[in-house]
């Protein structure tokens, strides 16, 4: 069991709801909920803190952690493929727990998948590309022995895309952590479901299109980051000091701005090209401002 995995625990089995364990700690229930879904963890007085509230050792809190790290095995399959031009990259991956997508300084695409319980990884997926002229298509295929929950909760899937030959890159998935790290490409879209996005380094116009909520974190927007929905929510979690133009461009769409957890009155920003936007249709766009912003790369 990993640490955001017992802390819920501790905290379910003491009948404490998020609210309630961080003002227990003096912190925000932000705080809890990162620690949780495993994109941070505390610092050492806070790791105290946590300890003496359930009444065990520091050991106790962190042995099981250290002792997976340990054991732990993972079953790969990469496929890698030259690229000679600047492409347009079609890819479909499915359902997948983790997708990590970054730019590589070589020329060629790799596609790596890896599980720690999927021990014939290598036969129960395939990649199939499609080259044609400008535009590579990818799919990720499965043997139908594997549902879709099995690979939600077991399958990570990292591409990576050469720096030099990405223009365009769309790409269809229902994964639970999506993190963008390192990328750099004119555009992105991300067709699907993603309950939490980390973005860092990077920069583009990225678009997400769902029904489902989004929680994203990022910390720096270079380009356009545009969520488009449908009867949704999203959060953007960003440094005060890095938030750009926020626009609403959406039908019945709403944007509230959110500091320390209180929702606050914000002046709207107009700087240059950058841009933060909603779309679509009845959502919701919640910007969340913090002094500081960790993004979890995994």
């Amino acid at each position: 069991m990993g640490f955001s995995d017992k802390l819920r625990e501790l905290r379910k089995n003491e009948g404490l709801s998020q609210e309630q364990l961080a003002e227990k700690m003096c912190v925000s229930r932000q705080a809890i909920t990162k620690w949780e879904t495993g994109k941070g963890l505390p610092d050492v007085e806070n790791m105290l803190v946590i300890a003496e509230i359930f009444k065990i050792t520091l050991d106790e809190l962190l042995i099981d952690t250290v002792k997976i790290q340990k054991e732990k095995t993972v079953y790969t399959s990469e496929t890698i493929y030259d690229i000679d031009c600047t492409k347009h990259f079609d890819i479909s991956i499915g359902s997948a727990a983790w997708m990590i997508l970054s730019s590589g300084m070589d020329e060629k695409l790799h596609i790596r998948l890896s599980s720690e319980i999927l021990e014939d990884i290598d036969t129960i997926f395939k990649i199939r590309l499609d080259e044609k002229k400008n535009r590579l298509d990818v799919n990720c295929l499965k043997k139908n022995k594997l549902s879709i929950y099995e690979a939600e909760d077991s399958l990570t899937v990292e591409i990576c895309m050469p720096l030099e030959y990405s223009d365009h890159c769309e790409i269809a998935a229902s994964v639970k952590n999506l993190v963008i790290k390192d990328l750099h490409l004119r555009r992105l879209e991300y067709d699907g479901d993603a309950e939490q996005v980390s973005i860092s380094g990077s920069s583009g116009s990225m678009e997400f299109t769902g029904k489902t909520d989004y929680d994203i974190t990022i910390d720096k927007i270079t380009g356009r980051l545009d969520v488009n929905q449908w009867k949704a929510k999203s959060v953007v979690h960003i440094a005060e000091e890095n938030l750009v133009s926020v626009v609403n461009k959406g039908r019945k769409c709403d944007v509230v701005y959110v500091k320390d957890g209180n929702r606050i009155e914000f002046e709207n920003i107009a700087s240059g090209q950058d841009e933060l936007s909603i779309s679509g249709i009845s959502s919701e766009l919640v910007v969340e401002l913090s002094e500081n912003i960790t993004v979890n790369n995994r």
